[in-house]
């Protein structure tokens, strides 16, 4: 009678045995990375690109369980992105030059707006082109002064006498029609027209030379380093969501805008959308043949020297090539 074998060696070729099987086996997926995104204002269609990611599963068959913040004038992305309390941030690349001037080693990976969505508005028949600004009042915001003003004043030859406070209240606008005033794409002029009775007319600054990059995805250099493999995932995820966002079905998208924010309109998202793919916000430039989120060196450096120029960035606070990477963008190619 053959004898059992002893418990520590019946032990061992279990446990030989169990190894093996876990070698072919196929390995247990894991859990989603959790992945938090800090928007620059309130959800609108503006944002639709990352709320389309979020309801298609993108992110998720990506790996990343994303959690998207909405902004608003309260919240402040870059410090919550300098703190650790977000992985990524909705941001714009003047931004992260500030930033760095204040030791923040913040870095644009993407840029989902070719175009800056910044305007200016005017009245019918008083302003029909930007060289119709001499003379005339302009509201502008005091972020103005430190960004688009100093180039918008040297290019057509501006006062700064002409230049008077915005209080994002567009009755002052709409009551005298020698004012001028600023606003973002889809907010203004849709909200003068509606109000108002009227349609102004409206100059896009990134249509007349005003050459940065709009809602960018920043994160910390820290961040870029070490996590790369997140970075990207959530880079190719969200550039597929501003794709199947305006060409395909943006249904669920904007019900998760509207959930995060009750105040915005359906009528108003679709202003967003129509006028996101009439000025080639997305899919428009450089975009259009290297791939939605695309960033390049060359625009890079336009914008950087262009701020050097008109004194609003130190050089030697501030080296441009270390703001951004294309990294995660120049073989990524999703095309419009």
């Amino acid at each position: 009678m053959t004898a059992m074998p002893s418990r520590p060696s019946f032990r061992l070729a279990w446990l030989v045995s169990a190894f093996a099987a876990a070698l072919s086996a196929p390995a247990l997926a894991q859990a989603p990375q959790k992945f938090s995104f800090v928007t620059n204002w309130f959800a609108q269609a503006e944002h639709g690109g990352f709320y389309q990611a979020q309801a298609a599963g993108l992110y998720r068959s990506e790996g990343l369980d994303v959690t998207i913040r909405m902004g608003g004038p309260q919240v402040n992305g870059m410090q919550l992105l300098a703190a650790g309390q977000a992985d990524c941030i909705m941001g714009d690349h003047m931004q992260t030059y500030s930033a760095w001037a204040q030791g923040i080693a913040a870095v644009t990976v993407a840029a989902a707006f070719q175009k800056d969505p910044q305007v200016l508005i005017g009245h019918p028949g008083v302003v029909n082109r930007l060289e119709d600004l001499k003379g005339k009042t302009i509201l502008v915001s005091p972020a103005a002064n430190s960004t688009y003003w100093p180039w918008l004043k040297a290019k057509y030859g501006l006062e700064d006498r002409q230049n008077r406070p915005y209080t994002f209240n567009i009755q002052p606008f709409v009551a005298d029609k020698n004012l001028v005033q600023q606003g973002y794409l889809s907010s203004e002029p849709y909200a003068i027209e509606k109000q108002a009775g009227f349609k102004p007319n409206v100059f896009l600054l990134a249509d007349h030379g005003w050459p940065p990059y709009a809602t960018t995805i920043v994160c910390m250099e820290k961040t870029v380093r070490e996590r790369p493999q997140q970075v990207q995932a959530f880079v190719r995820a969200s550039m597929r969501g501003w794709k199947d966002y305006l060409q395909g079905d943006p249904k669920a998208a904007n019900a998760l805008i509207r959930r995060d924010n009750p105040a915005m309109t359906d009528d108003a998202i679709a202003v967003g959308i129509r006028l996101m793919k009439e000025t080639g916000m997305v899919m428009g430039g450089d975009a259009a043949r290297l791939g939605i989120g695309i960033v390049t060196d060359e625009r890079m450096k336009q914008t950087y020297d262009l701020l050097v120029q008109m004194k609003l960035l130190d050089p030697a606070k501030v080296d441009g090539r270390r703001t951004y990477t294309t990294q995660f963008v120049r073989d990524l190619k999703v095309l419009p």
